[in-house]
């Protein structure tokens, strides 16, 4: 929401104004959010949209203290999001808090949450409650209410079956209650868990609504083009059932809409699709996989436009993974629910997922995924657009190169430095070799000497 916006409305269980410079205060309100649905602190400005501009030069350091005195100190996936941005009035700065997993204090003796637009602060025995009620349990192992055995599909358990003799650990064959219990299916007094109705119910909706995913078809570019054109959407559909049959009939109806069309090499003919394929289905198969289950009255949507398509799982990252060690980390919010779709052939528990996303975009050159954060949900973003500097280029040079030739498309020059900036984790020397190669070879030409050397396409 943008900050105008924000300036025009009341306080309230997501929104709060800190209109002076108050660690204290603010402390306070990142406390009450975070133990709450999360929300946005509005800093340097009132409920009626007055603006304090001389604010402005101290925000960073009040929220600085702010966050000192939080206890226990937030994780690095749980920092807010801040953004200051310049508006008629003057400078408002806004602070996006994330929900917190865990009981949030003020220097460990004052507990608040959100309460309509005040932050109340909890008495002992509340602190008490609030913190059992925090207290993080496996969703997956959770007795779900109502269920019995009779909830659960005797053929997809068989399939379940047949798929892990053939890539279980030891490819032993378990009679049917040691399967359930194996799998979490049941408990140890045989009552149905959520990972139970997620890996093998009937209709696993009838008890979690939450899931399923719904696939939209929009014509244009973006919701704005749909909305101007006064059309909803061209297609929706609604997949539901177990995890395995999410994964088969999401990517029937995916498949479906992707467009197509025949290309001849030789005397060979085959079809270029608008996506990677491997792509798109790994990430149906993580959003599935990772989306928290707890969000209630929030399915996984899939929203396909001319252009691109949008993959949103409710939840946000798992664990500590952010986005800057997505590539790096690997965490399974759902273990048993990987561990079935391992089974089944849709996932491999190593995690590679992410990785083979942006290796199927890298190959068939398109641009890497886009992925966004907001705490309640993740949403990636596969382009249909093809890298005409990859398509060209990506086989005869490394991809730092490849990155080189793609600033030049929009500039008219790079300099080492400019090149530095780009590839900041690799040596000056092999970027200056780099760039010597891409000039013997005939891409680009040397202009100038020294520190005045910089290079542009010949």
């Amino acid at each position: 929401m943008s900050v105008h916006s924000l300036l025009t409305q009341r306080p309230g269980p997501m929104l709060a104004f800190v209109p002076e410079p108050d660690a204290v205060r603010l402390a306070q309100c990142l406390v009450a959010l975070a133990n709450s649905a999360g929300g946005t602190i509005v800093l340097g400005a009132d409920e009626n949209g007055t603006v304090y501009d001389d604010v402005g030069d101290e925000v960073e350091p009040v929220i600085g203290r702010a966050l000192q005195m939080l206890q226990p100190p937030l994780r690095v996936s749980d920092l807010p999001e801040v953004l200051t941005e310049e508006t008629p009035r003057g400078r408002v700065t806004t602070v996006v808090v994330r929900p917190a997993s865990y009981q949030l204090s003020v220097e460990g003796r004052e507990v608040y949450v959100r309460v309509g637009a005040t932050n109340l602060r909890l008495t002992p025995e509340q602190v008490a409650g609030a913190a059992a009620v925090r207290e993080p349990r496996e969703f997956e192992d959770e007795v779900v209410p109502g269920a019995t055995l009779a909830d659960l599909d005797d053929d997809v358990i068989d399939e379940y079956q047949r798929n892990r003799l053939r890539r279980g650990p030891r490819g032993e064959a378990l009679t049917h209650t040691e399967l359930l219990r194996e799998s979490g299916a049941v408990d140890a007094a045989g009552r149905v868990t959520h990972a139970g109705l997620l890996l093998f119910g009937r209709q696993p909706h009838q008890f979690l609504p939450q899931v399923g995913v719904v696939v939209v078809r929009f014509r244009g570019t973006s919701m704005h083009e749909t909305v101007a054109a006064n059309e909803r959407y061209a297609r929706r559909v609604e997949v539901v059932g177990p995890a395995a049959r999410l994964v088969e009939r999401t990517w029937e109806v995916l498949f479906e809409e992707i467009a197509r069309e025949p290309v001849v090499q030789g005397l060979q003919r085959r079809e270029s699709y608008a996506y990677p394929l491997e792509a798109v289905r790994e990430a149906v198969v993580n959003a599935i996989c990772h989306r928290d289950y707890r969000v209630l009255g929030q399915r996984i949507e899939i929203r396909l436009f001319d252009d691109h398509m949008e993959i949103m799982s409710p939840g946000g990252l798992p664990g500590h993974i952010t986005l800057d060690n997505i590539l790096d980390e690997h965490y399974s919010r759902n273990p048993r629910l990987v561990r079935g779709l391992y089974y089944w052939g849709y996932i491999e528990e190593l995690g590679q997922g992410v990785d083979i996303i942006y290796e199927a975009m890298r190959r068939e050159h398109h641009p890497p995924p886009e992925f966004r954060d907001t705490g309640r949900a993740l949403t990636v973003t596969l382009s249909s657009a093809v890298d005409d500097i990859e398509l060209q280029y990506g086989e005869q040079f490394n991809p730092r190169q490849v990155r080189a030739l793609r600033w030049l498309a929009t500039r008219e020059q790079i300099t080492n430095r400019d090149y530095q900036q780009l590839c900041p984790d690799v040596t000056s020397e092999t970027l200056r070799l780099d760039l010597r190669d891409l000039v013997e070879k005939g891409i680009l030409l040397k202009i100038g000497a020294k520190r005045g050397t910089y290079y542009v396409r010949k």
